[in-house]
């Protein structure tokens, strides 16, 4: 056999062991991508549930021309519906809304590990102190006053991560929208004594 034999039986196997290599490494991720897909189809994770217990009002008024006051209190719960799989919450902001703008300041719940079919329950104030608010706004409030209903949406934007023994998923944007339908007589608050409406709202919750 010639240098040159030898050179091309030598570059042959080399090409060869490394497509054994390769397609090892390829069978190896296929093989566990299919199993995590398995175990995540079998499982299938539920999103947890939100329920808005009471909102407690303080404070909530037109301070001054388009500028709103507010001082919350809610009482917000989750639960996980999973009895397979824990929820991490990495990052939850809190705030209030009032006809799609923002009149609290956001508040960060601290974050936590939610085991099997467990519970969670948050109790924040959101506050904000003369907030900027669009002109049509005020009206609008006294529109609702004289109604007897003024509807806030008690939001949370935040992050969740999936647990599946010792195997955690990447991050998941977490937006849950909770109504609360206060009813009224002529007025809201102002200063005065704090005013508690028990609701017990489910609230929408949505992953991506």
């Amino acid at each position: 056999m010639t240098g040159r034999d030898c050179n091309q039986h030598y570059d042959y196997e080399e090409r060869r062991m490394r497509r054994i290599v390769w397609g090892g490494l390829l069978g190896l991720i296929v093989a566990v991508a299919f199993v995590v897909f398995l175990v995540w189809a079998i499982l299938h994770p539920h999103g947890p549930r939100f329920v808005l217990q009471d909102v407690t009002i303080n404070d909530f008024n037109i301070s001054q021309p388009n500028f709103l006051s507010s001082n919350l209190q809610v009482t917000l719960s989750s639960r996980n519906p999973n009895d397979k799989i824990g929820i991490f919450y990495d990052r939850l902001d809190i705030y209030a809304t009032y006809r799609n703008q923002e009149v609290t300041v956001a508040r960060l719940l601290p974050s936590t590990y939610q085991g099997h079919l467990e519970a969670t329950v948050w109790s924040p104030f959101l506050i904000g102190s003369d907030v900027p608010v669009a002109p049509y706004l005020s009206p609008a409030l006294n529109e609702d006053l004289i109604a007897g209903m003024v509807l806030l949406n008690i939001k949370i934007d935040g992050w969740v991560r999936w647990k599946v023994g010792s195997w955690v998923s990447g991050g998941y944007h977490l937006h849950v929208n909770c109504p609360a339908f206060i009813t009224v007589t002529g007025k809201l608050v102002g200063p005065g004594p704090a005013i508690k409406y028990q609701l017990v709202q489910r609230c929408a919750v949505d992953l991506s």
